[in-house]
């Protein structure tokens, strides 16, 4: 049975072909630079790598269905798998090595099953299972996904001619476990750390060209809160604290980091025809549509927060106070407030196929409303319908 036929039959593979669809889609949105992300600077630089890890978890997904039937899809709520899925992912690149040695090599399993076959006139269920988990195992030893928590990276470093302190824009990504979500935090900081400010500053009050920085550089640039800052990044990621939240409590954690605009980019709900529930209206149009491919809508919201002023710190004989930050959340959008944000975008990327069903059905004002929609079509992306 080839794969696209199996896929038909089952709604799991289906599910698989429809998610596969849609990253290699919002890739293809990534990329173009005519697309509308292009005006969020170093949003797309971003956000690409993250898409790579979760293209490649679920490649590893589907080969780990070769040989074991364990998958479990957040139907109801995300549209993306459960948080075991992605526990046991990292359990299993973790201990690819040791499984390895443990498995015989493939020329060997697949002579052992030419034998069975031979001598019990049967197929040999056990050894394909073995030789299948082997392939996984070996893809995946050296494999980056996207994983629980991705350490930050910095990828920008600059200096504010304002304040005369080098700023960084540093990102990492989180798996939310409660929501099931794939998220990407972005933060633009400055460092009043007076070591990197006479490092990073030069004379000018440009950034120091004497000083060679091969980004990406692992981790906040800063190394002296680094290992602070990763850990900091890991307990205070949860979808369920607000972008403003966020930046507050980092704001409040590093007397010499001072965040000035907090990104958090969450990827979902994914809806697919036959698998997802997470709207009956959406849903029931997507199982019209023949092919899995075509069969999908994938959302998406950024979600800004930034500061409208620093509150300057204070020195005094009894008690000091360092500067803190004062962030702007719009209460005149309710959706604005309820969300912690300054400002927030909502999107969503689905096939003409689909687009065309839900037009027919009348039903694009109501699914797309507050969205800017984007149509994949011919390996294009067309924004703004």
């Amino acid at each position: 049975m080839s794969r696209a036929t199996h896929a038909a039959a089952s709604p799991v593979l289906r599910y698989f072909s429809s998610i596969g669809a849609a990253l290699d889609g919002l890739d293809v949105f990534l990329r173009d630079d005519n697309s509308p992300l292009y005006q969020h600077e170093l949003v797309a630089r971003t956000v690409v790598p993250y898409l790579a890890r979760l293209a490649a978890s679920f490649d590893s997904w589907r080969n780990r269905l070769d040989f074991s039937d364990k998958f479990r899809i957040s139907r109801a709520d995300s549209g993306f798998p459960v948080y075991q899925n992605v526990l046991e992912l990292e359990k299993d690149r973790r201990s690819a090595e040791s499984r390895l040695d443990a498995i015989p090599d493939p020329e060997t399993l697949r002579a052992d099953m030419a034998d069975f076959i031979l001598r019990h006139k049967a197929f040999p269920k056990e050894l394909q299972d073995r030789l299948a988990e082997r392939l996984y195992l070996e893809t995946i030893r050296d494999g980056s996904f996207f994983t629980p928590f991705v350490l930050p990276e910095t990828i920008k470093v600059s200096v504010n001619p304002k304040t005369g302190r080098p700023f960084y824009v540093t990102h990492w990504g989180v798996f939310d476990g409660s929501a099931t979500l794939p998220m990407i935090y972005s933060v633009v900081v400055e460092d009043s750390t007076p070591d990197m400010v006479q490092t990073l500053v030069g004379k000018d009050g440009k950034l120091n060209r004497d000083v060679d920085i091969p980004l990406p550089v692992g981790g906040l640039l800063n190394p002296a809160l680094a290992r602070a800052f990763d850990q900091w990044a890991e307990a205070n990621s949860a979808f369920s604290l607000t972008p403003a939240t966020v930046a507050a409590n980092m704001d409040e954690q590093f007397e010499t980091l001072h965040p000035k605009q907090l990104r958090r980019i969450v990827l979902g709900p994914f809806y697919s025809a036959g698998i997802t529930q997470n709207n009956d209206t959406v849903s029931a149009i997507l199982n019209e549509v023949g092919e899995a491919e075509n069969a999908w809508l994938l959302s998406w919201t950024i979600q800004d927060i930034y500061s409208k002023h620093e509150r300057p710190g204070r020195k005094g004989l009894w008690s000091s106070s360092p500067p803190r930050e004062e962030f702007h959340i719009e209460t005149d959008d309710l959706e604005a407030a309820r969300m912690g944000v300054s400002s927030y975008e909502k999107h969503a990327l689905i096939p003409h196929e689909a687009y065309q069903a839900l037009y027919a059905a009348g039903q694009t004002d109501a699914v797309f409303a507050g969205y800017k929609t984007h149509i994949v079509s011919g390996g294009h992306v067309i924004s703004d319908v």
